[in-house]
């Protein structure tokens, strides 16, 4: 996809979120100087949009140092706010590089079930083959039979290789033979999926401490990225998410999607202002190239309803 088919990808699925914004704040904009209850307010309205208490609270202190003397002219609000919220951004968009020597490069997928996991695992896929990287997927969620069969499905269409087990197999076998396989086949990225299941975390850290384990007598420096795929259309829920992860799986980024199904876009500046974790890609569509690594500034911009 060209630069700017993305960038009217962006300004299309960030449309909800950028409504919500300046509805949220639309009492605020154009009341001349901001005084300490409008800057409150303003701080509130943007808490509503999903940015989070504390990318709010370093806005408003922005704004209130801007202090806007000769009136806050709405436009020169929205273009600080998006200067701000770009520098919060800048630090964490970071893509997903294939690094490792010798190869593969392994990457372990995880995400609650319904995060658009499987699907997430495809695309990333296809912007590593759109580096002329050579993919392998394995189908470490072995507890679903309709994960295994669309991660499948999904390797087809690509046309790259696929390793699974039976269902309810040793998730830590299919990603030994996995990493067998992409070895002596000289693939350059492994992307593993694994299960979704946040109900009982002990019995995943303990699966994800085998899938490790096995990992490191085959290369020990596997897995080399975990990638946490978190659904924005939960807000703030994918806030928790990444804090449980985090400490259940040893997270190392995060990707973004569903941000073109709602209001709730500004959970990606909280994510960066909370966590500090790289931001490998976001995801505004369906399609295999409607996930990218993104531009701060420019999704800044959109957020902030400035980006034409």
């Amino acid at each position: 996809m060209s630069g700017d088919g993305w960038s009217a990808r962006l300004l299309g699925g960030f449309a909800r979120t950028s409504e919500r914004f300046t509805e949220n704040l639309s009492g605020i904009l154009g009341q001349g100087r901001l005084d300490s209850d409008q800057l409150d307010e303003l701080e509130d309205g943007l808490i509503l949009s999903d940015v989070g208490p504390r990318a709010a609270a370093r806005i408003r202190e922005r704004l209130s140092a801007a202090r806007f003397e000769g009136g806050a002219d709405p436009h020169a609000i929205r273009e600080l706010v998006a200067a701000e919220i770009a520098a919060i951004l800048r630090p964490v968009a970071k893509p997903l590089d294939v690094t490792a020597f010798p190869r593969p490069h392994v990457v372990l997928v995880i995400g609650v079930n319904g995060s658009g996991k499987t699907t997430t695992i495809a695309k990333l896929a296809h912007l590593f083959q759109e580096q002329d990287y050579s993919v392998m997927l394995a189908a470490g969620d072995t507890f679903r039979a309709a994960a295994i069969g669309q991660l499948g499905v999904w390797a087809q269409r690509l046309g790259v290789p696929i390793i699974r087990g039976p269902e309810g197999g040793d998730p830590a076998s299919v990603v030994f033979d996995a990493v067998k396989a992409a070895t002596a086949q000289g693939i350059d990225a492994l992307i593993v999926d694994t299960a979704g299941r946040l109900h009982n975390k002990r019995e995943l850290m303990d699966e994800l401490a085998k899938i490790r384990r096995v990992l490191g007598r085959l290369n020990s420096a596997a897995p080399h990225d975990v990638v946490l795929v978190l659904d924005a259309t939960n807000g703030q829920n994918a806030l928790a998410q990444i804090e449980i992860f985090r400490e259940v799986a040893g997270v190392t980024g995060l990707v973004m999607t569903k941000l073109d199904g709602t209001a709730r876009g500004g959970v990606l500046v909280a994510a960066a202002e909370q966590a500090g974790l790289p931001i490998h890609a976001i995801g505004v569509g369906e399609r295999l190239d409607d996930l990218r690594g993104f531009d701060p500034d420019l999704v800044a911009r959109v957020i902030a309803g400035v980006a034409r």
